[in-house]
Protein backbone atom coordinates (compact mmCIF):
# COMPACT_ATOMS: atom_id res chain seq x y z
CA UNK A 1 0.00 0.00 0.00
CA UNK A 2 2.83 2.40 0.79
CA UNK A 3 4.15 2.25 -2.78
CA UNK A 4 0.70 2.91 -4.22
CA UNK A 5 0.18 5.78 -1.78
CA UNK A 6 3.49 7.39 -2.69
CA UNK A 7 2.59 7.25 -6.41
CA UNK A 8 -0.74 9.00 -5.80
CA UNK A 9 -1.09 12.72 -6.49
CA UNK A 10 -0.51 15.25 -3.76
CA UNK A 11 -3.44 17.61 -3.34
CA UNK A 12 -1.69 20.47 -5.22
CA UNK A 13 -0.99 18.04 -8.10
CA UNK A 14 -4.60 16.89 -8.08
CA UNK A 15 -5.82 20.49 -7.98
CA UNK A 16 -3.80 21.29 -11.10
CA UNK A 17 -5.51 18.42 -12.96
CA UNK A 18 -9.03 19.44 -11.97
CA UNK A 19 -11.14 20.27 -15.03
CA UNK A 20 -14.73 20.25 -13.78
CA UNK A 21 -15.64 23.06 -11.38
CA UNK A 22 -12.02 24.26 -11.41
CA UNK A 23 -12.76 27.69 -9.93
CA UNK A 24 -14.87 26.18 -7.16
CA UNK A 25 -12.12 23.71 -6.20
CA UNK A 26 -9.54 26.51 -6.03
CA UNK A 27 -11.87 28.91 -4.19
CA UNK A 28 -12.85 26.36 -1.54
CA UNK A 29 -9.22 25.42 -0.99
CA UNK A 30 -8.28 29.09 -0.63
CA UNK A 31 -11.10 29.64 1.90
CA UNK A 32 -10.70 26.40 3.90
CA UNK A 33 -9.75 27.18 7.49
CA UNK A 34 -8.12 25.07 10.12
CA UNK A 35 -8.39 26.29 13.71
CA UNK A 36 -5.38 26.45 16.04
CA UNK A 37 -7.17 23.79 18.13
CA UNK A 38 -7.21 21.50 15.08
CA UNK A 39 -3.46 21.92 14.65
CA UNK A 40 -2.94 21.27 18.37
CA UNK A 41 -5.01 18.07 18.11
CA UNK A 42 -2.90 16.87 15.17
CA UNK A 43 0.34 17.79 16.95
CA UNK A 44 -0.67 15.49 19.81
CA UNK A 45 -0.72 12.42 17.56
CA UNK A 46 1.97 9.95 18.59
CA UNK A 47 2.69 8.83 15.02
CA UNK A 48 2.14 10.19 11.51
CA UNK A 49 -1.09 9.48 9.69
CA UNK A 50 -1.62 9.15 5.96
CA UNK A 51 -4.87 10.02 4.21
CA UNK A 52 -5.69 8.58 0.81
CA UNK A 53 -8.70 10.09 -0.93
CA UNK A 54 -10.66 8.51 -3.76
CA UNK A 55 -12.19 11.31 -5.78
CA UNK A 56 -13.29 12.67 -9.14
CA UNK A 57 -13.38 16.37 -9.95
CA UNK A 58 -17.09 16.38 -10.88
CA UNK A 59 -18.18 15.35 -7.37
CA UNK A 60 -19.83 18.06 -5.26
CA UNK A 61 -19.13 16.29 -1.99
CA UNK A 62 -15.46 15.87 -2.94
CA UNK A 63 -15.06 19.56 -3.73
CA UNK A 64 -16.43 20.34 -0.27
CA UNK A 65 -14.33 17.78 1.63
CA UNK A 66 -10.93 17.44 -0.01
CA UNK A 67 -9.86 21.08 0.34
CA UNK A 68 -10.53 20.74 4.09
CA UNK A 69 -8.53 17.52 4.32
CA UNK A 70 -5.74 19.23 2.40
CA UNK A 71 -5.69 22.20 4.79
CA UNK A 72 -5.45 19.80 7.74
CA UNK A 73 -2.49 18.10 6.07
CA UNK A 74 -0.96 21.50 5.27
CA UNK A 75 -1.20 22.41 8.95
CA UNK A 76 0.73 19.47 10.42
CA UNK A 77 3.85 17.51 9.55
CA UNK A 78 2.12 14.47 11.11
CA UNK A 79 -0.58 14.31 8.43
CA UNK A 80 -0.22 13.76 4.70
CA UNK A 81 -2.88 13.58 1.97
CA UNK A 82 -2.74 11.94 -1.43
CA UNK A 83 -5.50 11.56 -4.03
CA UNK A 84 -6.40 8.78 -6.45
CA UNK A 85 -9.17 8.70 -9.01
CA UNK A 86 -12.13 6.55 -8.07
CA UNK A 87 -12.64 5.23 -11.57
CA UNK A 88 -8.98 4.23 -11.98
CA UNK A 89 -8.92 2.33 -8.67
CA UNK A 90 -11.96 0.04 -8.54
CA UNK A 91 -10.32 -2.37 -6.07
CA UNK A 92 -9.90 0.37 -3.45
CA UNK A 93 -13.33 1.78 -4.20
CA UNK A 94 -15.04 -1.59 -3.93
CA UNK A 95 -13.40 -2.16 -0.54
CA UNK A 96 -14.96 1.11 0.73
CA UNK A 97 -18.53 1.12 -0.58
CA UNK A 98 -21.14 3.33 1.04
CA UNK A 99 -23.71 1.09 2.73
CA UNK A 100 -21.86 -1.85 1.21
CA UNK A 101 -23.17 -1.14 -2.28
CA UNK A 102 -22.56 2.40 -3.57
CA UNK A 103 -19.37 3.81 -5.11
CA UNK A 104 -20.06 7.19 -3.54
CA UNK A 105 -17.16 9.60 -3.21
CA UNK A 106 -15.14 11.04 -1.74
CA UNK A 107 -13.73 8.25 0.35
CA UNK A 108 -10.85 9.23 2.61
CA UNK A 109 -8.91 6.29 4.01
CA UNK A 110 -6.62 6.75 7.02
CA UNK A 111 -3.44 4.73 7.44
CA UNK A 112 -1.01 4.51 10.33
CA UNK A 113 2.76 4.85 10.04
CA UNK A 114 2.98 1.24 8.77
CA UNK A 115 0.22 1.79 6.21
CA UNK A 116 -2.30 -0.33 8.09
CA UNK A 117 -5.79 0.99 7.53
CA UNK A 118 -7.28 2.74 10.56
CA UNK A 119 -10.67 3.42 9.01
CA UNK A 120 -12.33 5.49 6.34
CA UNK A 121 -14.65 8.44 5.94
CA UNK A 122 -17.15 9.37 3.28
CA UNK A 123 -18.91 10.30 1.20
CA UNK A 124 -20.08 13.23 3.35
CA UNK A 125 -20.42 14.18 7.03
CA UNK A 126 -22.56 11.71 9.00
CA UNK A 127 -25.37 14.14 9.80
CA UNK A 128 -25.66 15.21 6.17
CA UNK A 129 -25.53 11.61 4.95
CA UNK A 130 -28.34 10.73 7.37
CA UNK A 131 -30.44 13.62 6.04
CA UNK A 132 -29.81 12.49 2.44
CA UNK A 133 -30.92 8.94 3.24
CA UNK A 134 -33.89 9.84 5.44
CA UNK A 135 -35.27 12.93 3.67
CA UNK A 136 -33.11 14.08 0.79
CA UNK A 137 -33.73 11.15 -1.52
CA UNK A 138 -37.44 12.02 -1.51
CA UNK A 139 -36.64 15.39 -3.12
CA UNK A 140 -36.07 15.94 -6.82
CA UNK A 141 -32.32 15.74 -7.55
CA UNK A 142 -31.95 19.48 -8.20
CA UNK A 143 -33.66 20.38 -4.90
CA UNK A 144 -31.65 17.78 -2.97
CA UNK A 145 -28.34 19.09 -4.31
CA UNK A 146 -29.38 22.68 -3.55
CA UNK A 147 -30.06 21.68 0.09
CA UNK A 148 -26.75 19.83 0.30
CA UNK A 149 -24.90 22.92 -0.96
CA UNK A 150 -26.73 25.06 1.63
CA UNK A 151 -25.75 22.65 4.39
CA UNK A 152 -22.09 22.79 3.41
CA UNK A 153 -22.20 26.61 3.30
CA UNK A 154 -23.83 26.87 6.74
CA UNK A 155 -21.46 24.34 8.28
CA UNK A 156 -18.33 26.02 6.96
CA UNK A 157 -16.41 22.74 6.98
CA UNK A 158 -16.44 22.32 10.76
CA UNK A 159 -18.19 18.94 10.80
CA UNK A 160 -15.96 17.51 8.08
CA UNK A 161 -12.80 18.66 9.83
CA UNK A 162 -13.93 17.24 13.16
CA UNK A 163 -14.85 13.90 11.60
CA UNK A 164 -11.48 13.72 9.83
CA UNK A 165 -9.70 14.48 13.11
CA UNK A 166 -11.61 11.61 14.72
CA UNK A 167 -10.64 9.37 11.80
CA UNK A 168 -6.92 9.89 12.40
CA UNK A 169 -7.27 9.51 16.17
CA UNK A 170 -7.08 13.18 17.13
CA UNK A 171 -9.49 14.94 19.46
CA UNK A 172 -11.75 17.28 17.47
CA UNK A 173 -12.01 20.94 18.34
CA UNK A 174 -15.27 22.28 19.71
CA UNK A 175 -17.90 23.48 17.28
CA UNK A 176 -18.90 20.23 15.59
CA UNK A 177 -22.37 20.46 14.24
Amino acid sequence: MKERYEKAATFPEYLERVVKNRDLWHDLYARAEVLPADVKALDELAEPRYLLALSEDWCGDAVNALPLAARLADASPLLELRVLGRDDNPDLMDAHLTSGRSRSIPVIIAYDENFRELGWWGPRPRILQLWVIEEGLALPKEDRYREIRRWYARDGGRTTINELLELVGATPAVGAK
